[in-house]
This record gives C-alpha cells, structure tokens and sequence, in this order.
C-alpha cells in the first residue's frame, strides 16, 4: 500500500516524497522489521525505541515515526511530538477492513466484564462479535490470551483486521488508562464509549487521580468518533466529571444506574443464584433476572446494555438478553463447594474499591462467615496495599493476607504493608504462599461460610522476579481452589 494514500486516508500531510514509498507493514519492534516496513520508535519508562532506528532501517525499514529530535538516516523520517498517536492514525488504514461496530469500555473496575457482557448480548442479537481485553480475544468459538488488558497497536490493528476477515462485524475492548494515555487503541472508528467508575489504581504510573481520570477521559475526548455516544455509570463519585467531558465533547449520552436516565436502576433484589432487577427504559418498566450475584454485577450489564443500545440495539430485546448472560472467567467466579457446603469464590478484585465491591456481592449470601484471601502485587501502585488490607478486614469475618504477584519485591514486605491496612477488628492471619493460604481458607469454611479468594481471578501464572530474573510460575486460582478441596475429600 502507498505511504501517502494511507496518510492522505488518515488526513495526514507527508508532502510528496511519501507517494512514492510502498508499504508491506508496520511495526514497534526493530525485531519484527522486513522490508517495506514503517517502524513506530517510542521512548518508554524502560527502554527508547530511538535507539534501535538504525537497527531497523537495517532490516529495511521505509520510514520511521519519531519525535523530530529523533536521528534517522536512510529513511524517510515522519516527526511527531506525539508520535505514538500519529503511527496509531497511519498504521490504521492500512488494516483495513475493519468491524463495522467498534465500542470501548474505560474505567477502574468492570472492564472485562463489560465487553465480555456486550459481546454476548450482541451474539444474543444474532451478530457475529468478539471481545479484546484481559482475557484476549474472545468470539463464540475460542479465546486467545494477548497478555496485557490493551495490546501494542500493531497487534490491536492486526487483531481487529483479523476478526473482519473472519466476518466478525462488532468488537468490545477495554481502554485502559495505560492504552489510553500510550495512544494503543487509536485507529478505529470508535461508535460509543463507556465509563464504568473510577477509584485509586495505577497511581505509580499517573501519580495523581486527577491524572488517573484524564488518562480515562481521552476515550471520550478523542477516541469516541463525532456523532459517537458516551455511556456512562451514573453512580460512581467521578460520573459527573464524566459526563461533563462528554458532553463539552458534544457526544450523545447515554446514563445508567440508579441515577441514570437512558436504564433506570429501580430496584436490586439478590437471589440464591442472581438478582432480580427492576428496570426502567424507554418509558417502561421491566423485571430482569440477571444470573449473576453482587450490585457490581448489575453495574456492569447495564452499562454493557447501554453500549449496545447505542450502537444499535433494540432497548426492550437488549434488556431481556440480560437475562442470558454467562459468568465472566474470575469475576465472582465459582470455583468449588467443599465437603460443608461452603462455596469458594473466584475474583479479579486488585484494588481497595474492588475488594470492597466483591465482599458487598457475597455477603447477602453468607449464612456464617466471609473468609476472604488477598494479597496485592509488586512493583505496582504501593499506597493502594494497606486501604486493601482495611477493605478486606472491614467486611470480613476472616482475613487471610498472602502472596499476589510479588514480582521484583520482598513478598514479606508486601504482606506486611497489606497487613498494617488491617487494624479494624477481625480475625486476621498471615500465610505465606498463596496455595497455602487457599487451602487454609478452605479448610476453615464450615457450613453457612463462603469463601472469597481475591487478586488474580483469571490469571494463569504467578510472577516472581524482575528483568532477567523474572519467572511466571504456573498457577491458576481456580484451580488451585478445586485441588485444595479436593484434598480434603
């Protein structure tokens, strides 16, 4: 493809010496260069992809995307004081085609399950969807780990022309506050955007929440295309400051919660195995059964509803599908039943808010007592660990800290931070290893007791080291709960 049709197509201006220049691929790692490549080189918190140019260029690179401080010798340089976004808006035509319905989901909480929600509803509706995020791609047939909640762009772009090949016509993703702020979804043409809500996370990267929420924001105020749709949770302490990018944006807006005015929250009624929910939309008012526990549940399926109302859905056929929808892998995932009948519950919860939002989710169903298992991950956001110990002795009737993803740092120090967070009355122990702690909590549930086993829900591996030294050992806590339960059997 011609280098300056694809930036004429993304409304950009290279001047004539770009017409000239074909095409074969675009890439971030001097690795992956062939000839006919553009390679994108980014500084980075590790490593300056400025200084592997030469490398690239080597391999047959045709143009490089870089700041204009940047030397480049050989090829064609196209400057950018924020070149990430403009190789994103480059790269993009080049992927064509693409689905023809692209959402995204933003917030602290509740992106996974989101997308995962909007896939199933649309498949429900009789289209052929797919979800990018966490949990990899995901379609009605397979999914694949990416590793990362948003992929580089080059395998976001690929991932989405890919899934058009395959006759997949609408994607969900998640908009990470990392993705967001590194430009790694750009391209796409993005018909609705949504806020699920906002609490402390990532604060070693953004330093500040005010940073956090604006690193968010970008998904309306640049991503979301003109003429797009922000759906927002109506209930979260910063939906406000939400809806206000929005709409100085001039999006359409959609809200939903209890405060929300598109899907009205009315009432929440937990049952054995869900909620009952009373809904009102388009003027009427609805029951829903929705098979899933916990109002963060609810909170997620309606504002996987509102994103597929805006790109298209039916309201009243939208809201019935509810009804229908599947577990998420380790959200508020049931792992096992041990031999008293005490259910073991799986989740992804890694943030003060989210512990406290999973424990809310179990507890109407807690005939005893709620044993919950954390721990908090290394060499990320060290100020969250001690608020999550707080979180999790304060709904808790037993507390068991352990091993997360300790990464580069001392697992002792990790759990004694999380531990200091634990000064309100409860029954708290301390055991290293995470298996260990998984089966200490299972041993201890008697009848009536449920427990919870927090930090890693989906997670495959457990990662311990740094740089050279770093290892992913395999553990997945689903698992590791059905083997500690059948243990004692």
């Amino acid at each position: 493809m011609n280098l300056g049709l694809m930036a004429k197509v993304a409304g950009l201006e290279l001047g004539a010496q770009a017409d000239g220049i074909n095409v074969t691929g675009f890439a971030i790692d001097n690795r992956k260069v062939a000839p006919g490549t553009v390679f994108g080189a980014f500084p980075g918190s590790q490593v300056n992809g400025e200084d592997f140019i030469p490398a690239a260029i080597a391999a047959g690179a045709v143009a490089v995307v870089a700041r204009p401080q940047a030397v480049v010798e050989g090829a064609l340089h196209i400057a950018s004081d924020e070149p990430r976004r403009l190789f994103a808006h480059l790269a993009a035509p080049f992927f064509e085609p693409m689905p023809d319905v692209v959402v995204a989901v933003t917030g602290t909480n509740g992106k996974t399950s989101c997308v995962e929600m909007v896939r199933q509803l649309w498949h429900v509706a009789g289209f052929s969807a797919a979800s990018i995020g966490t949990l990899g791609v995901t379609t009605a047939q397979e999914s694949v780990s990416t590793g990362l909640t948003t992929p580089d762009i080059v395998t976001f772009l690929s991932n989405l022309h890919g899934l058009a090949r395959e006759g997949v016509s609408h994607v969900a993703y998640e908009a990470s506050s990392h993705g967001l702020s590194q430009f790694r979804n750009e391209g796409p043409r993005v018909v609705a955007g949504a806020f699920t809500n906002l609490s402390r996370d990532h604060l070693d990267y953004h330093a500040t929440m005010e940073a956090y929420f604006a690193a968010k924001m970008r998904l309306f105020d640049e991503v979301v295309g003109d003429g797009g749709t922000a759906v927002i949770w109506a209930d979260d302490a910063w939906s406000e400051a939400a809806i206000g990018h929005a709409r100085a944006r001039g999006l359409k807006l959609m809200t939903v919660g209890g405060k929300g005015e598109t899907i009205r929250l009315l009432s929440r009624t937990p049952t054995q195995l869900g909620q009952v929910l009373e809904l009102e939309c388009e003027g009427a008012v609805r029951k829903v059964t929705l098979p899933l526990i916990g109002a963060y549940q609810a909170a997620n399926a309606l504002v996987a509803a509102g994103l597929v109302i805006a790109s298209g859905g039916d309201g009243a056929r939208t809201l019935d599908a509810l009804g229908r929808l599947a577990p998420v892998r380790g959200r508020l995932e049931r792992a096992a039943i041990n031999r008293a009948g005490a259910p073991v519950y799986v989740d992804y919860a890694h943030t003060p808010d989210a512990i406290e939002a999973a424990i809310a989710a179990l507890r109407p169903h807690v005939g005893g007592r709620l044993i919950t298992v954390l721990g908090a991950g290394g060499d990320r956001d060290s100020g969250k660990r001690g608020p999550m110990g707080a979180a999790a002795c304060a709904g808790s009737d037993m507390v068991i800290v352990t091993d997360d993803n300790p990464r580069g740092e001392d697992a002792g120090l990790i759990r004694a931070a999380v531990m200091a967070g634990c000064t309100i009355a409860s029954d708290v122990r301390e055991v290293a290893g995470r298996r260990a702690a998984i089966a200490a909590a299972v041993s201890a549930a008697g009848a009536g007791d449920i427990v919870l086993v927090a930090g890693k829900g989906h997670e495959q591996g457990q990662i311990v080291g740094r740089g050279e030294a770093m290892r992913v050992l395999p553990f997945d806590d689903v698992q590791v709960a059905r083997e500690c339960v059948g243990e004692l059997t």
